[in-house]
Parts: structure tokens; C-alpha cells; sequence
């Protein structure tokens, strides 16, 4: 199905929190992949699920992953290898652990192109690669331009705004006929739309003012650019995502803003790409089950306080194409309920 590849230029400001968010809600078959070459964190912050799929199954293992993969893809990766190195959280989102420090990391740089494209080709589920912070001549470039998208996110501060405005021009020259590029703004709820709008004209004007070389040989074209929408800056759900429990995650302001980015990125995928029936969300299963049929949507949530299991299955839900992400301040009726993997406070 698709690869979205999330990254960011300096500071990698919440790129793995981004993608367990958007990986907890969205409403397709899911798999989040870390591909950090400064090394993973998801060991460190969210736990297993148990053996029998109930409750906590402790930490999650660090060499069964990225690791164990790269072991067994010397003669060849294919998307069916994939599955045996996936392990389960809690409430059942399905991840890839990355490499633990950036030392392991230097030693893989030949996979992440044969990555790419084994992520691209792992019908019916789509991949979230958590690519963490971009530099000049990443090695990561093989797995990008495999991707269906690539996601940058930035903070709405003049210098995360300037460092990305050169990324972006980088990685255009790059990815010369390659995947889309799209901005994620991570917004202080106060000035939700404002700082997304103000990211967007600094983005835009900065293409708008680029010279094309006349002495520059011709080629496939840069990729479409746009900012996207963006994700509350919410501290206390981050907290929260990370493993830190103490309230009702699904009414946190980044859960609520991300199951609006999730939903519009899957209909900008599916209309740019469509699905065959075969491949749709109601027949598909998961990484470690991709027989299996989609678990049915959970009960009644719990009350305020009450302690509930973390990410959970639900049905997918239906956003229409290019809606932009809702003001994490909606009321919660303004918020679509559900995705594949609902994240509730323990």
C-alpha cells in the first residue's frame, strides 16, 4: 500500500511522537516503522503487548526489528519478510523497532533502499516510517524516494521555519521526480490556523522567488510542495503518547488534530493511488496477521480517570479529500470518533 516518510531538518522536533500519534488513529491498516539513524526510541517509551494480545507484555525486544531484518535481507528483501520483525503495543499497533544507537545505523545504509521499496509493496498495509532528522546526503534518500510522501514537520519558530525552507529546497533538487513533499506544522492550539497559514506563506514565497537554472541539464520535475495542516503542540498529550499515563488520551489535542491529519493523508493517498477492493481497509489484516480480518470496533469508552487499555482497533472513518485538519479546540462533536488504533490513557 502507501509509505508516508515523516522526518524533519534540525532537532527532529517530535517526528516519532507525530508518528505513534498518527499511527494510533489512522484508518487503514498500519505499521509503524522506525528509521532513525540516530537511533530508535520506542523501546524506551511504550511496552509490548502480552503473548495472549491482553495487557502489558513488558518491554518491547530491542533486536527484533530493523536489526533482525538487515540480518536476513543480504540476498534480497521482499515484503513477506517483513511481518516476522514486527512486534505489537499495547491496544495492538503494530511497529518495527529501529537500531538502538547511530553506530548500528552507519552499518545499514545499503537496506534502506531495498527498505523502501519492501514498505511500498506491503499490500494491504500502509507504512509510517519515522525517518527522524534529515541532514545533507542522508543516506535515508533510497527509502524516500520509494515513498508515496514525504512529511516534513517544523515548529511555527523563525529558525525550525528557515532551517526547513532550505530543506525543502534540498531535498526538491533530490527527489527530481519523486513523491510530494508536505509540512506538518506543530501549532500552539492558541494560534492554530494562523501559525499554519503564516508557515504556508513563508513556504510558498520562498518557491515562488527560485530562479530555474538555464545551464541545468533537463530532467524529471521537483516535487509538488505544500504544507498539509498541522498538529497541536500538546506537551501533556505528548506525555502521554510517550508512555507517562495519567489521563483520557483520546481527548487530547494532539490525538483529536491527528485523527484529522491521519484521515486527510489517506484520502490524498487513495485519490492519488487508488485502491483496489481486494486491498481495501474492510478485507485487510495486519503486519504480524495480514489474513486476518480488522477487529471490531471497541465498546463504550471509559470514564474520565478510568483506566482502558492503549492504542485500540476501531473502524476506519471517512475523510473527504483535502479537507483541512479541524482547530485542535473543536468541541468533541466536531471531531470524528474512531481509526484502526484509538490511543486511550491507561
Amino acid at each position: 500500500m502507501a509509505l508516508i516518510a515523516l522526518a524533519a531538518d534540525k532537532g527532529a522536533p517530535g517526528v516519532t511522537t507525530a508518528a505513534v500519534a498518527l499511527g494510533a488513529v489512522w484508518p487503514r491498516p498500519v505499521l509503524v516503522a522506525e528509521c532513525d539513524q540516530a537511533g530508535g526510541d520506542l523501546v524506551y517509551r511504550l511496552p509490548a503487548a502480552a503473548p495472549g494480545g491482553e495487557g502489558d507484555g513488558g518491554m518491547l525486544n530491542p533486536a527484533r526489528g530493523l536489526l533482525s531484518l538487515a540480518a536476513t535481507a543480504r540476498r534480497g528483501l521482499r515484503p513477506d519478510q517483513v511481518a516476522e520483525h514486527c512486534q505489537r503495543l499495547v491496544g495492538g499497533l503494530d511497529v518495527l523497532v529501529g537500531t538502538t544507537n547511530a553506530e548500528q545505523a552507519q552499518a545499514m545504509t545499503w537496506l534502506w533502499g531495498p527498505l523502501g521499496r519492501a514498505f511500498a509493496g506491503l499490500a494491504p498495509v500502509d507504512v509510517i516510517a519515522d525517518c527522524g532528522r534529515l541532514g545533507a546526503g542522508t543516506p535515508l534518500l533510497g527509502l524516500l524516494r520509494e515513498a508515496d510522501l514525504v512529511v516534513l514537520l517544523t515548529r511555527a519558530t523563525l529558525e525550525q521555519v528557515a532551517h526547513l525552507r532550505e530543506r525543502v529546497a534540498a531535498l526538491s533538487a533530490e527527489l527530481r521526480g519523486g513523491p510530494p513533499i508536505g509540512v506538518l506544522v506543530l501549532a500552539d492550539p492558541r494560534d492554530f490556523r494562523g501559525s499554519i497559514a503564516e508557515v504556508d506563506r513563508i513556504i510558498l514565497g520562498a518557491r515562488g522567488r527560485q530562479v530555474p537554472d538555464p545551464a541545468a541539464a533537463p530532467g524529471p520535475p521537483p516535487p509538488d510542495v505544500r504544507v498539509l495542516g498541522g498538529l497541536a503542540l500538546d506537551p501533556k498529550g505528548a506525555d502521554l503518547l510517550s508512555g507517562r499515563w495519567g489521563g483520557r488520551l483520546d481527548r487530547s489535542l494532539l490525538i483529536r488534530s491527528a485523527r484529522e491529519v491521519a484521515g486527510d493523508l489517506t484520502a490524498r493517498i487513495a485519490a492519488a493511488s487508488p485502491v483496489s477492493p481486494a486491498s481495501s481497509p474492510a478485507s485487510a489484516g495486519t503486519p504480524e496477521h495480514p489474513g486476518a480480518a480488522a477487529p471490531p470496533p471497541p465498546g463504550d469508552a471509559p470514564a474520565a480517570g478510568a483506566p482502558a487499555a492503549g492504542p485500540r482497533e476501531s473502524g476506519p472513518h471517512a475523510v473527504p479529500n483535502g479537507r483541512p485538519a479541524a482547530p485542535p479546540d473543536a468541541r468533541p462533536d466536531q471531531v470524528p470518533a474512531g481509526g484502526r488504533h484509538e490511543e486511550r490513557g491507561r
